[in-house]
């Protein structure tokens, strides 16, 4: 391999030598050390993408245990190296961050020499060519028992750089981590906001006026059953396979409908039609008819652009107010938790779950002046729009993280 090959396409200037190839043996050393939990070494799980965590009702099988107390397991600190032989694809492998713990025995697991940086090893060893690596070194035919021997791990070469470049390298993408969380954080309380919003701006069950409500309204709501307001239509019916991926006109896709409360312009598709369909038009709310789930039957979504030429998938079913709504309102209105929980209960199934149209036509809706609507309408639309900014930005920080681990190792 030439010096080239071994230098990275992207590093800081001060760094220009090639890096070493090296063994792991010379980089970490096994851990094998056991003992029963203590309240110095309490038990954990290592899970997949995480590593070590507290045991979720998921991953405690103490009942399977006959003595907890005085059961031998693995040790491991912080800083620790650790993988699973069984089930590196999935992302049982890398560090752990948590501290002192005992895990199962069935963990591999290694401390640093004093050659390597610790956080150089999380992000290195976790690269998809590593692990490639660790997999040729996997013995057994059973699933379940594969085994990647402690001897045959530190048999592998890697290419390393200095300390002091890898020192630098971990800086850097701690402080990309920390940009990452920050907008992790804050577009997690941005839902949980939307979330409570949800329920306190509409009516809940049996109630006139909602919890929480803009200054200058009072007086009850009007309650009136979503059919006295309005006419359902179905959507795409008699097409089959190659009907669709071409053709002039387009269809509103069934996952545009359940992940979009506002419907997406962009989310459509192609297909031939017939006249005998039925098209839909700025207004319209669109709902699911169809779920693996009976918490996502009857999902909708309103339609709040003009479409031409645009039709509804056949897993839907369309319904055309009669009154005028503010459309930002009904679109968040029918995913507040007052309508939902009404139409769960409708849902009917075992492995797959539908509604009828029918019955959800049946469903009360609480509708507030014009003005009121708008008002709760516009709050709702920007905590979306704040959600989707944020989103987005996680997004490119995380494509930027993904970019610079390409680039920045060899």
């Amino acid at each position: 391999m030439s010096n080239i090959e071994r230098k990275p396409k992207i590093r800081f200037p001060e760094f220009t030598d090639a890096w070493e190839q090296r063994e792991v043996r010379d980089l970490l050393v096994e851990r094998n050390e056991k003992s029963p939990k203590t309240d110095e070494f309490p038990l954990m799980a290592f899970i997949a993408n995480k590593g070590v965590a507290e045991k979720g009702e998921k991953y405690d099988r103490s009942a399977l245990v006959n003595d907890t107390e005085n059961k031998l397991y693995k040790k491991t600190k912080k800083g620790d190296f650790i993988y699973s032989s069984n089930n590196l694809e999935t992302g049982s492998i890398g560090l752990n961050t948590f501290g002192n713990a005992c895990i199962s025995p069935v963990y591999s697991i290694f401390y640093p020499t004093g050659a390597i940086d610790s956080d150089f090893i999380g992000r290195r060893f976790t690269r998809k060519d590593f692990i490639n690596s660790m997999i040729k070194w996997r013995q057994g035919v059973v699933y379940g028992q594969w085994r990647i021997h402690e001897s045959d791990f530190l048999k592998i070469n890697i290419l390393v750089p200095t300390y002091e470049e890898q020192l630098k390298i971990g800086a850097f993408f701690k402080r990309l981590d920390s940009n990452i969380t920050l907008h992790q954080r804050k577009l997690e309380i941005l839902k949980k906001l939307k979330k409570g919003f949800l329920q306190k701006l509409f009516p809940q069950k049996d109630n006139k006026v909602p919890e929480l409500r803009f200054p200058g309204f009072s007086g009850d709501w009007e309650q009136c059953k979503l059919g006295d307001l309005g006419t359902t239509y179905s959507g795409l019916s008699g097409k089959k396979k190659e009907d669709f991926g071409h053709g002039e006109a387009r269809f509103i896709t069934f996952l545009n409908v359940m992940n979009n409360a506002i419907s997406d312009p962009s989310m459509t598709g192609s297909v031939e039609i017939d006249n005998k369909q039925n098209k839909v038009k700025k207004g319209d709310v669109l709902f699911t008819v169809s779920s693996e789930t009976p918490n996502d039957v009857g999902t909708s979504s309103v339609i709040v652009n003009d479409c031409e030429n645009t039709y509804l998938n056949s897993f839907c079913f369309g319904y055309r107010p009669k009154t005028e709504f503010d459309l930002f309102y009904l679109a968040y209105m029918l995913r507040a938790p007052s309508f939902r929980n009404d139409v769960i209960l409708l849902a009917q199934g075992i492995s797959r779950y539908n509604i009828s149209k029918n019955k959800v036509m049946e469903i009360k809706i609480t509708i507030p002046s014009s003005e009121e609507q708008h008002k709760v309408g516009c709050a709702m639309k920007s905590i979306d729009n704040l959600i989707t900014l944020h989103q987005r930005k996680l997004e490119i920080l995380q494509n930027i993280k993904k970019g610079f681990l390409q680039q920045m190792f060899v």
